[in-house]
């Protein structure tokens, strides 16, 4: 199974990588494969490489049912 995690772009970093936040870890990711990408938006990421730009919005719901699913776990 794979899983992909939205995650704010905090930095632009030279070669096409980026730094980038999400649940207070942050770590470099390659933006190779999206383009246009600024700090301050939100980029899906998986294995290292950011994959596509998403709305904040749309990232804000994702992070919340994450953090939801966390504390349903927790508490089962």
């Amino acid at each position: 199974m794979c899983l992909a995690l939205p995650a704010l772009v905090t930095e632009l970093l030279p070669d096409d990588m980026a730094k980038v936040e999400l649940g207070g870890v942050s770590k470099p990711v390659s933006l190779a494969l999206v383009a246009g990408v600024q700090p301050g938006d939100y980029v899906i990421v998986h294995v290292g490489y950011a994959l596509t730009r998403l709305d904040p919005e749309e990232a804000a719901k994702t992070l919340a049912l994450f953090a939801e699913m966390g504390q349903l776990a927790e508490s089962a």
